[in-house]
């Protein structure tokens, strides 16, 4: 066995980023949604679990948030309790990173690297908390998550029983798929992560980082070599927090990438890649070939809303947008999309009391 590593963090959303009152925008990253009639911290499992049993023997409706990256709530908010995850549990034994839900994301990769342990830095910079990371399967420059979780621990609240998950059962495989993203059942608590000691990370996949690091794809490089770089392309895409740049008020990447059956004769020339559940296509390509441009919105309805000028897939809150506009905004992108590929995206983020079907 390895050196065993004990560290405790809290779950922020970053500097400059204060929790105000009930308000749920000041909990998320698109600084978007209204009050909560309740508004708990979990500053561990225990109290987490034990807030969300007596809520459901309440009959309260409960929303549980970690960071609020991926997260975007109605105007009217939320007619119940709102729970934030702050639990700071982080332990590391050899190659295991037994990390509690939530932990911020960005520390569970850089007390991993610091221990000499290599595989999530090609996930550096990305918002938000741990627990956030089976639901969604978070990836990021041809890694997932889920290449690394050896288990996770949930709470069903339909037996209320406590349970430990292998990798196996929680539904991975296409893209941006598990369990628990489309199910409010299991409050997840913690993950186990196993790496690899070498300090050198795997064949570099994406071809933009491979570029930044000097390698070719395929070839390794220092696993701190590469968060640098990841974090430099992070940055230039304003895929990092900063209060003052408006194209990181976003949920990162709004639309899914499609993945299809077969893809419609008008999107024949839409680069694809292979997927579990068929043929993924770039939702960022199929949004700026829609005619859609990266800033494209400044001058849509209040100028409240609009595209990031990085990147496509960022819808962002240029300052007083509402969720309502937000909504109405998406839904401007995804009709232009369907008219333009006879293809219909849908959201990557989590939205509560709103929608824009």
């Amino acid at each position: 066995m390895g050196a065993v590593w004990h560290v405790s963090y809290g779950c922020v959303l970053g500097v400059g980023w204060p929790l105000v009152g009930t308000s749920i925008a000041e909990l998320t990253t698109m600084r978007l949604g209204g009050p909560a009639r309740e508004y708990q911290v979990a500053g561990d499992t225990e109290a987490l679990v034990e807030m969300v049993r007596q809520a459901d023997s309440d009959s309260v409706p409960v929303l549980v948030m970690g960071g609020g990256s991926n997260l975007i709530v109605g105007d009217g908010g939320f007619d119940g309790l709102v729970v934030r995850v702050a639990s700071t549990g982080l332990r590391i034994d050899g190659e295991l990173v037994t990390v509690d839900a939530g932990v911020e994301w960005d520390t569970v990769v850089t007390a991993s690297l610091d221990a000499g342990l290599a595989g999530l830095e090609p996930l550096s910079g990305i918002p938000g908390s741990a627990g956030g990371t089976p639901i969604q399967n978070v990836g990021a420059y041809g890694t997932l998550t889920s290449e690394f979780l050896e288990m996770v621990t949930v709470y069903d609240r339909r037996t209320g029983e406590l349970e430990q998950w292998s990798n196996d059962r929680c539904g991975f495989g296409s893209h941006r798929q598990s369990v628990f993203k489309h199910s409010d059942r299991y409050v997840v608590l913690q993950i186990v992560f196993r790496l690899c000691a070498t300090g050198r990370s795997r064949p570099i996949a994406y071809a933009g980082l491979a570029e930044k690091l000097g390698v070719r794809p395929g070839d390794d490089a220092v696993a701190k070599d590469v968060r640098s770089a990841v974090m430099e392309l992070r940055r230039e895409r304003a895929m990092v927090l900063d209060r003052e740049d408006h194209d990181t008020w976003s949920v990162g990447s709004f639309f899914i990438n499609p993945v299809l059956s077969e893809v419609p004769e008008k999107a024949n020339e839409c680069p694809r890649y292979p997927d579990p559940a068929g043929i993924k296509l770039p939702a960022a390509w199929l949004i700026e070939h829609a005619g859609f441009h990266r800033g494209y919105g400044h001058q849509w309805g209040r100028g409240t809303v609009a595209l990031s000028s990085k990147h496509t897939l960022a819808v962002t809150n240029r300052g007083g947008a509402t969720t309502d506009e937000v909504m109405r905004f998406a839904a401007h992108i995804r009709e232009g999309v369907e008219r333009r590929f006879d293809i219909r995206l849908g959201p990557e983020c989590k939205l509560v009391n709103c929608s824009f079907a």
